[in-house]
């Protein structure tokens, strides 16, 4: 990916997140994320020697798989916050760690993975070796999408996303 798609991705962070329109900041908006951009822009798009089309396809999906995981995000802050006003929450917590084996191919997914299900209330990635995830849940319910046979519904949208796999 040239790095001029680089500078304009960084360009538009810095603009949305500064929320400052005076030349100066704009100034060094434009210097910051040049020189970013020339330093790495191998970084934020490695392996993607793609058409522009297929990464706009690919961004389409993330924002797509950023709705879902927080409508999951939402759900799951209910369930938590349930067991936190429950008169008897002893009885419903079982914090255990979960031992799942992934079929995603690229470290950017497991990344990816790893970042949502810390995301999501209620569970935690403590570890990934290899294809090995090791996550910590509070709860059998918060565990259920990583404790059944095959890849739970947060793998599938991470697989098809970022590795072109089936939902």
């Amino acid at each position: 990916m040239p790095p001029i798609f680089t500078f304009f991705v960084m360009l538009a962070f810095w603009t949305a997140l500064s929320g400052k329109f005076d030349l100066f900041h704009l100034g060094m908006g434009m210097f910051s994320s040049g020189l970013v951009a020339w330093l790495s822009h191998d970084l934020l798009f490695e392996g993607h020697s793609r058409k522009l089309g297929a990464t706009l396809i690919e961004i389409a999906c993330f924002v797509r798989y950023l709705v879902w995981l927080f409508g999951q995000i939402v759900l799951a802050n209910f369930h938590i916050a349930g067991l936190a006003l429950s008169l008897y929450p002893k009885k419903h917590l079982d914090p255990h760690i979960i031992k799942f084996r992934t079929s995603l191919k690229t470290d950017f997914a497991r990344f990816v993975l790893a970042n949502s299900i810390t995301l999501t209330p209620g569970t935690v990635s403590v570890r990934i070796e290899d294809n090995v995830f090791y996550v910590h849940a509070i709860t059998r319910r918060s565990s259920a999408d990583f404790s059944g046979p095959g890849p739970g519904e947060m793998e599938r949208w991470v697989a098809w996303v970022f590795e072109g796999g089936s939902r």
